[in-house]
């Protein structure tokens, strides 16, 4: 039985209240004070697993919730430990700038200080500083006891050495985010050919636990030699070479996908024409009465033709209904309808038109924003996988990505919206659309 998924407020996992929240009052700030004991640290690796965590490792992310950044700094920790030399706030910080100031707060507060995805993340005491240089930051200091600004990440050729080759796949990972953040030469495409024994034959479905090969085969090599640096080059010409190549299928595919819908839409209005010509020699021929009934069955006629265009996001029923009341949704009510469907169920655009966002969105998670040729936008949320960008044309039914449970989920399901505008806020039945275009619900 396909679990019925519900939305909860955004609350993502967050630093330790009670130790790092720094109060204000009489003639200064309450600091936490700096032990004399051993020093705590970890690796860029491991930070980078700790945001992915906390939040699906958007070093960027400001939901208006008072966390901030890829590893959810509330500002008073910010700026107790010394953060605001590099920014205001922890979002508006570069991610070096922000494992920075975490290494304050793990030498001050240990893994505790991220509860739960220090665990998840493998993050722990008396680890090897990480190789970061925070743009921005002052000369660093020798550590003492009685001052947390003093403490300054460290950078050892131990650190700079260690990085690891493979990569342990996340919830809300794809391989286009996994070969941006890591650098990945060739992209995800080359990410892929070197991991496919492990993906699979669809590259969109990939899930959490799978590890990877951030580097593939055959480059683990000494590229201090000549001949290193000539298969380097070599791989690179190949790589951009086949970019290029697959940029021109995309473009010749976009290209050919206007070129039907332009003749799809010149045979529509061909037997409108045709039928117009016929009314008016029919109205010639009869009485008005006639012609107005005539006039009448023609423009029902057009409409069913409308409503053929419309098609169902997915082949499932309905769970959580439009508009049900309840305190865990912003509004105070559901803005869309959920269905109910396993992670990797294909979402399909449930009428033509343009993509106009696809990537993160907060609480939604992965998601899709299309807007149609009547001024409507659908929304698709809550995916495990993208399949278009934004830009792009799509027609109905085609794939827009695959379902999951990113975001605020109690479980895996496809959350639907029709609304008046790309935003939040905008939203109208979207049941009532559907049935309206002629799908059965």
């Amino acid at each position: 039985m396909a679990v019925r998924g519900r939305h909860r407020r955004y609350q993502p996992n967050r630093i330790n209240r009670a130790s790092l929240t720094v109060t204000a009052g009489g003639a200064g700030l309450a600091l936490p004070l700096v032990g004399t004991g051993t020093a705590h640290a970890a690796d860029v690796e491991t930070w980078d697993k700790v945001a992915a965590c906390e939040s699906t490792d958007d070093w960027d992310i400001n939901t208006g919730n008072g966390y901030y950044g890829g590893l959810q700094f509330t500002q008073s920790t910010w700026e107790a430990f010394g953060g605001t030399r590099y920014a205001q706030r922890a979002d508006l910080a570069t991610r070096e700038q922000q494992i920075a100031v975490a290494e304050k707060v793990l030498d001050t507060q240990g893994p505790g200080a991220w509860p739960e995805c220090s665990e998840r993340a493998g993050l722990t005491r008396g680890g090897d500083p990480p190789d970061i240089r925070p743009a921005g930051s002052a000369v660093p200091a020798q550590k003492t006891s009685d001052s947390v600004k003093d403490v300054q990440p460290q950078t050892t050729p131990q650190s700079r050495a260690g990085r690891a080759r493979m990569y342990t796949v996340v919830t809300g990972d794809t391989l286009s985010g996994i070969a941006d953040t890591h650098e990945v030469r060739g992209g995800w495409q080359r990410l892929y050919q070197a991991n496919r024994g492990a993906i699979g034959s669809d590259p969109d479905l990939i899930l959490p636990g799978q590890r990877l090969s951030l580097r593939g085969q055959g480059t683990a090599k000494a590229s201090g030699t000549e001949a290193g640096r000539r298969q380097d080059k070599q791989q690179s010409r190949q790589d951009e070479q086949q970019q290029k190549q697959q940029q021109k299928q995309q473009k010749q595919q976009d290209k050919q996908q206007r070129k039907q819908q332009k003749q799809e839409q010149k045979q529509k209005q061909e037997p409108k024409e045709q039928k117009r010509q016929e009314q008016k020699q029919q109205e010639q021929r009869k009485a008005p009465k006639e012609s107005s009934s005539d006039s009448g069955k023609a423009k029902a006629a057009g409409k069913a033709t409308a409503q053929r265009a419309v098609v169902a996001p997915v082949d499932a029923a309905t769970g959580t209904p439009y508009h049900q009341a309840g305190s865990s949704w912003s509004k105070g009510y559901h803005t869309g309808v959920d269905f109910p469907v396993p992670t990797g169920t294909s979402v399909k655009s449930v009428a033509d038109g343009r993509v106009v966002s696809a990537g993160w969105g907060g609480s939604y998670g992965y998601q899709v924003v299309v807007r149609h040729g009547d001024g409507r936008y659908s929304q698709y949320a809550h995916l495990s996988a993208i399949s278009v960008k934004s830009g792009q044309s799509v027609g109905a039914g085609q794939r827009l990505g695959r379902s999951g449970s990113t975001g605020n989920v109690t479980g895996p399901h496809l959350h639907f919206e029709v609304r008046t505008g790309p935003g939040f806020g905008s939203d109208v039945d979207p049941v009532a659309y559907l049935r309206a275009g002629g799908v059965r619900i």
